[in-house]
């Protein structure tokens, strides 16, 4: 699961001056009293993430690591709850707009996270929760102090993981979903292989023989650690696995509510999802009939695939065709590029290389001295057969290549951070987002792309394989909506769930039951397409509100120009109509 967060420091008293010129004195009071609470929540709430806090650049936590201990985590909860009891008895009446703007968005946070502690007991049910704290490669992948002194944050969070080990030991039930408990297991051992080779490799230009040696011994009883704790949830806890992972109905509505402030039914966003679902097929198919008349869909895709660049050409390629998409942006005045700052297109370091094929980096949103943005391509391995080379090299070809960079960098995620960094939204805005809006607009960026003609050179066959590309990637973000809702309310079974990839997004089983596994901790992954819906239908609403006076490049400055809120909260923030505030879909 992805979490972008974002933070920017602004004074509270300038904050005030600014936004609350001229208004009454009773509601420059109410903006204070609720800048004071913000204030204080946010200071506990980064207290107690200071793995998050050194990502989004606040370096005063590194070599700090949280306490997981349950009266930590019940004291937490109780913390959470007592503001969000206090937010819901503030006088509204008394803030601003744009305060009371702030104000939804921190209720929204607050309740996800009461929900992801007592709701989904994250941290009782689900050893994965765990296996997140293992991460520590932002002190080798960011530059924000010298090595040496990130070792030695290194070496302090390394001491605190034995603790987190045994708090996870005590904290866990007896019976835990067997899902959880593999995919746990699988991500324990990707971090072994970490701490043993990609972590050593990203230390070895320290000179200072004494730190190397403590780090070894801490590294070293580390590894033991995580083993144990590997060897733990595979011979103690998957004998008493059980396959009780699903949140159901009533749980599953408290999600969306939680985090969208969504009312609509499972079932009503099911029935959008399987009407989608089938009309993206017809999408698929018709595309793949221009490309190669007579062939089976699938086959068309297969085909389409091997055309890819070589392993040697590969980062070259897919900088200059970033540079292409990037350029497309401003002749069609898609959105207003809001800096020179350039995404850096690089090789994945050796040490981030089991985390992905292609992925996004970026800097937290505080973070002054490692600012950089890059775009990680990983290679083929020198050493693979040819065989495994090719089939990881068709995961790049030209047309699929060109959507996750649209994806990934523009004008996705890497636009939505640029904007959001370089705004004036507030702490608030800049540290809880929508996972609807963050993913729904990256999301919704590849269909609005090639819609508005990328990839579209006057050959309809090469305009068909874009719109086949970006007509998979659509599949499986509808496979996902619907499994989700299918398997936390309905019962679903992993295997029904692979079955339902396979039949509806043509993959075959392997890429399909990973699918389904993921669905079964993370039931908001149906957020790419609901969010790329309720984008679609806000711009919709947009359009016919402002008529011959709409245009594209507006709409989307506007949607970034207001932080990464729940789309729902967007749209009475644009739209003026407060009849159609709650028409989302």
């Amino acid at each position: 699961m992805k979490k972008i967060i974002f933070l920017l420091v602004i004074l509270p008293a300038l904050l005030i001056g600014c936004r609350n010129n001229g208004k009454p004195d009773s509601t420059v009071a109410g903006d204070e009293k609720f800048l004071r609470i913000s204030e204080n929540f946010i200071k506990g709430y980064l207290d107690w993430r200071p793995e998050l806090s050194v990502y989004l650049g606040f370096h005063e936590y590194d070599g700090k690591t949280s306490d997981l201990n349950m009266k930590s985590i019940s004291d937490e909860l109780v913390r959470l709850k007592s503001y969000s009891q206090m937010l819901k008895e503030f006088d509204t009446a008394s803030l601003s707009r744009k305060v009371l703007y702030d104000l939804s968005i921190l209720q929204h946070g607050i309740e996800s996270e009461i929900f992801y502690i007592e709701d989904m007991a994250s941290y009782t049910m689900n050893p994965i929760t765990y296996a997140y704290y293992l991460d520590f490669s932002t002190y080798i992948k960011r530059n924000f102090a010298p090595l040496e002194e990130r070792l030695k944050d290194i070496v302090a969070v390394e001491k605190c993981i034995p603790g987190i080990l045994t708090a996870a030991r005590a904290n866990l039930a007896d019976s835990l979903p067997e899902p959880y408990i593999e995919i746990a297991v699988q991500m324990l051992k990707g971090s072994i292989s970490f701490l043993q080779n990609e972590l050593v490799k990203g230390l070895k230009e320290v000179n200072n023989d004494s730190l190397m040696k403590e780090f070894k011994k801490a590294n070293d009883i580390v590894i033991s650690e995580v083993i144990a704790f590997a060897g733990f949830l595979e011979k103690e806890k998957l004998p008493k696995a059980n396959n009780r992972y699903e949140l159901g109905r009533e749980k599953y509505q408290k999600m969306l509510l939680a985090y969208e402030g969504i009312n609509m039914t499972s079932e009503e966003i099911l029935e959008i999802g399987l009407s989608e679902l089938r009309k993206e097929q017809e999408v698929f198919n018709a595309s793949a009939e221009i490309i190669s008349p007579g062939k089976k869909p699938m086959e068309v895709l297969q085909e389409m695939q091997k055309e890819h660049p070589t392993a040697e050409n590969l980062i070259p390629d897919i900088r200059k065709n970033i540079e292409a998409i990037h350029q497309f942006l401003i002749d069609r005045k898609i959105v207003t590029i809001p800096s020179d700052t350039r995404v850096q297109v690089e090789e994945t370091p050796e040490y981030s290389r089991s985390l992905g094929f292609a992925m996004m980096d970026p800097p937290g949103a505080f973070e002054k001295i490692a600012t950089e943005a890059y775009y990680y391509i990983t290679p083929p391995d020198p050493e693979w057969s040819a065989r495994e080379k090719e089939e990881w090299l068709s995961t790049f070809d030209y047309y699929t290549s060109d959507l996750i960079s649209i994806h990934e960098a523009y004008p996705g995620h890497f636009i939505q951070l640029t904007y959001l960094n370089k705004s004036a939204a507030t702490k608030i805005e800049k540290i809880f987002g929508s996972y609807a809006f963050i993913e729904g607009w990256a999301h919704y960026t590849e269909k609005m792309m090639i819609d508005e003609g990328y990839g579209n050179t006057g050959d309809p066959v090469k305009a068909a394989k874009y719109r086949l590309a970006q007509s998979g990637e659509a599949l499986v973000r509808l496979c996902r909506l619907c499994v989700s809702i299918k398997m936390h309310c309905e019962g679903m079974s992993i295997d029904d769930a692979t079955k339902f990839f396979m039949d509806n997004w043509y993959h075959g089983e392997k890429p399909s039951r990973e699918e389904a596994r993921r669905g079964t901790y993370d039931p908001g992954y149906l957020y790419y397409t609901l969010g790329k819906l309720m984008v679609l239908k806000l711009r919709q609403d947009y359009q016919k509100q402002e008529g011959d006076n709409f245009n594209l490049q507006k709409f989307h400055d506007l949607l970034l120009e207001n932080g990464m809120p729940q789309i729902l909260i967007l749209r009475k923030e644009i739209l003026k109509d407060k009849n159609i505030w709650n028409e989302i879909l």
